[in-house]
């Protein structure tokens, strides 16, 4: 029966992805993937060659659509980020919206996640945690920063590594210098690395050595 298929792809080391993805991107008939270059490496190195499309923030509103029909016509559609969950801070939500809406069933494999290992990696409580994501840039973002000031539980982030160093310091002036919190980057590649400590010492550990990567900030709750 014709579905789409919600496929997390591995966010480093390419034996994360599991068996059952493997098996469901060889069987499906057309592959949407966030950037085909990439995914196209990763199709390579399984040995599997299927007729793609892209599908990113740029152009989703326009081929949502087409997708949809496709799947309505009998076809069976493989939905995959560059690395990771699709729809979690990656495009997605709209198509697995619209196909819902359109009575159609959405399938979607257990898999890689960044923000899961760096929340247990942390040392902070996961029994709650929040997930918030990307900060907002620029507007919203110091409201945002307010807005979370007071919650108790663990709340997570993700940011570039361009932007932790101010992200650390602003959580720092908001919610106070000793606030527990973990950075980890580069999960499931070579250069793994998890830094626990304050927001203040983390700050100043990160100003003195350079960040590289793709992080997920974690932060304990208000005490």
């Amino acid at each position: 029966m014709a579905k789409l298929y919600v496929i997390p792809t591995p966010i480093g080391n390419l034996e994360d992805i599991t068996l059952r993805a493997i098996r469901v991107l060889g069987e499906v008939d057309y592959i949407v993937a966030e950037d085909t270059r990439t995914s196209g490496i990763l199709l390579k190195h399984l040995g599997i060659s299927k007729p793609m499309a892209s599908f990113h923030k740029f152009n989703e509103h326009g081929v949502v659509d087409g997708i949809v029909a496709r799947i309505s016509a009998g076809q069976t559609v493989a939905l995959i980020s560059d690395a990771g969950t699709p729809a979690i801070s990656d495009p997605g939500y709209l198509l697995v919206r619209r196909v819902v809406d359109a009575g159609i069933e959405v399938e979607t494999l257990p898999g890689p996640t960044a923000f899961v290992p760096a929340l247990v990696n942390s040392g902070l409580p996961s029994d709650k945690f929040r997930f918030e994501g990307f900060l907002p840039q620029k507007k919203g973002r110091q409201t945002r920063i307010r807005e979370l000031a007071d919650s108790q539980e663990t709340i997570i982030f993700y940011e570039s590594p361009h932007r932790i160093i101010k992200t650390l310091t602003q959580l720092a002036q908001a919610w106070g210098t000793d606030r527990r919190a973990s950075v980890s980057r580069e999960i499931s590649k070579k250069f793994e690395e998890t830094v626990r400590g304050t927001l203040f010492e983390l700050a100043a550990h990160f100003t003195d050595h350079e960040p590289r990567g793709e992080i997920v900030l974690v932060v304990e709750g208000k005490q």
